[in-house]
């Protein structure tokens, strides 16, 4: 066994469990935790044997979903520490002796600091300590760091006021910026720059790791700041990183034309090269090579491609060049009975093979061809804070998490959004049925369930009649926030709900107070304050299943929807 941080876009589920990630487990018990310290006992993985860089979780899912949560929050989440399994080790006695042996540290992590501390004093090194708790030695390096904070930030720290990400930033910072921080901090918490502003506020707006570089550390003649787990350097002076990356950059520009090809395609920084618009294009027939610079630094050179317009002109003038000097093979006329008489062969070859014509149809849907154009949901919010209470709804996050790893499967780029994509290439079509043809029908099932999911219209028929026919509980993944109530606005349908919530007689004393006033109440039965019992199970009617109005006169659309289909499905 091997303790190790993996970056999470490399770990997945196992296999065995994607059947069941369409319900993501239940997470809000440990969310908090995870959120404000990270993750501290490490995942039970194993090598993907078919993909290099890839492992599934055998241990560990509940962890793996709640770092995806606050990646989904944060926009970013630190490599997760793993125990990777090696043939012949029993999962089983490795899950519980990490149990163990986390179990003996306390959670505190000022307390394990100080236990660490004492260990190194006696002489034990950050190996040994890692080897007694079962810790990657990235863990305890870290814990070791929080001694070389200033007092009262690790204070605030241990009383949980100051988050886990902001106290890895303020290691990358002198003593006295510290200070300047802390005095920032006790003036005005809101003011004070946490998390990811507080890496911009320490580099003057622009962190740039050292991992990034094209040139030789060795030639930077300005500051590299290096935080105290010695995992990460920074470049103090962005401009002077810019003015050597430049030049690094137009020195690989200028070797990869000299090594033959067409043009070499220096990108703007932050600009993205669109992989799915291009074409492998061998360089011999003038492909070019695109420089692709992120805003952080990072620098990818995509080789050996056109734009799909270039690829077509360039197949155009060759077919032209090759007519011009030959007499084609077969006239208009040939041509048109030779396609028909096989393609009549082919669709009725096609009628005793259902598995082989359900991936082509897959391959359709996902790539599109002259006849297929499939849209996906595009999901439009109305408003900003619709977007973002839908961007943590714990179903929609387990969605995209289902995304991922079928996009993985396929072979999709990760900045992809959707599966699906209506650009009608047939090149592509016929390049993804290959790939689905190499899929079990398990995995074909997976796909074809993602497709699905992101063709469900919004506000259709259609997903009324799944709720009923799935029997979904919103229970599970849904609960009113604060967009929910922001948007309530019908005084009579909030007094409907404080009855549902209270029962009839606080709704009939409080039926002449404000709306503010009654949905007052309900988030206090909810939260089971201000003396109200509190109440853990109601959904207002809009979310039951079958979708119900408040009103007789309609006007909610989900249960009018469902209305117009309900006899389709008898007694269900």
């Amino acid at each position: 066994m091997e303790l190790r941080h993996i970056p999470i876009d490399e770990l997945r589920p196992a296999a065995i469990n994607m059947r069941h990630g369409k319900r993501p487990p239940d997470i809000d018990d440990i969310l908090p935790s995870i959120r404000a310290r990270g993750i501290l006992q490490p995942l039970l993985v194993r090598p993907v044997e078919t993909e290099a860089n890839a492992y599934e979780i055998v241990a560990g899912r509940r962890r793996y979903f709640s770092a995806k949560a606050v990646r989904d929050e944060q926009g970013e989440v630190e490599p997760l520490p793993c125990a990777v399994m090696e043939p012949g080790d029993d999962a089983a006695a490795l899950e519980a002796s990490l149990i163990e042996n986390i179990a003996r540290l306390d959670p505190d992590e000022m307390s394990q600091y100080e236990c660490f501390a004492r260990l190194t004093r006696e002489g034990k090194s950050v190996a040994d300590i890692a080897a007694t708790f079962g810790l990657t030695e990235l863990m305890v390096k870290r814990r070791l760091a929080l001694g070389t904070l200033i007092a009262p930030i690790r204070a605030a720290y241990r009383a949980e006021k100051i988050d886990a990400a902001s106290i890895r930033h303020l290691t990358l910072a002198s003593q006295a910026k510290q200070k300047e921080w802390w005095k920032l901090w006790k003036e005005n918490r809101n003011a004070c720059p946490m998390g990811h502003r507080l890496k911009q506020w320490l580099f003057g707006g622009q962190s740039i790791a050292t991992g990034a570089a094209l040139f030789p550390l060795d030639t930077y003649e300005g500051e590299i700041v290096t935080d105290l787990f010695g995992e990460e350097g920074y470049f103090a002076d962005p401009d002077l990183f810019w003015r050597k990356q430049g030049e690094a950059i137009a020195a690989k520009a200028d070797a990869l034309r000299e090594a033959g090809w067409a043009e070499v395609i220096v990108m703007e920084p932050g600009e993205h090269f669109p992989a799915w618009d291009y074409e492998k294009v061998p360089k011999k027939k003038g492909s070019k090579v695109y420089v692709e610079v992120s805003g952080r630094g990072e620098v990818s050179f995509h080789e050996g491609y056109l734009s799909r317009v270039e690829a077509r002109r360039r197949e155009k003038k060759e077919g032209a060049e090759a007519a011009s000097s030959a007499r084609p093979e077969v006239t208009k006329a040939m041509r048109n009975y030779l396609e028909l008489h096989r393609h009549a062969a082919i669709r009725a070859e096609l009628l005793d093979h259902p598995g082989i014509a359900l991936r082509l149809m897959l391959a359709h849907a996902i790539a599109g061809s002259a006849l297929w154009q499939v849209t996906p949901e595009p999901q439009k919010a109305a408003s900003d804070a619709i977007a973002k209470s839908l961007a943590a709804n714990v179903a929609e996050c387990a969605f995209r998490g289902w995304q991922a790893n079928i996009r993985a499967l396929l072979g999709l780029p990760e900045e992809r959004e959707n599966l699906t994509a209506p650009h009608g290439d047939d090149a592509a079509t016929v390049a993804l049925f290959a790939k689905l043809l190499m899929l079990n029908d398990e995995e074909i099932m997976n796909v074809l369930v993602t497709v699905m999911g992101e063709t469900l219209q919004v506000g259709s028929a259609a997903v009324e009649a799944l709720a009923v026919v799935l029997k979904r509980d919103m229970g599970p993944v849904w609960e009113p926030d604060e967009t929910f109530f922001e948007l309530l606005r019908d005084r009579s349908t909030i007094n409907a709900m404080l009855a549902d919530i209270a029962g009839k007689n606080v709704a009939d004393q409080n039926v002449a107070e404000k709306a503010s006033v009654q949905k007052q109440i309900i988030r206090d039965c909810l939260a089971g304050t201000n003396g109200r019992t509190k109440v853990t199970t109601w959904l207002p009617r809009w979310m039951h299943v079958p979708a119900r109005a408040y009103r007789d006169d309609g006007g909610f659309a989900p249960a009018e929807a469902w209305h117009r289909v309900a006899g389709y499905f008898g007694k269900m």
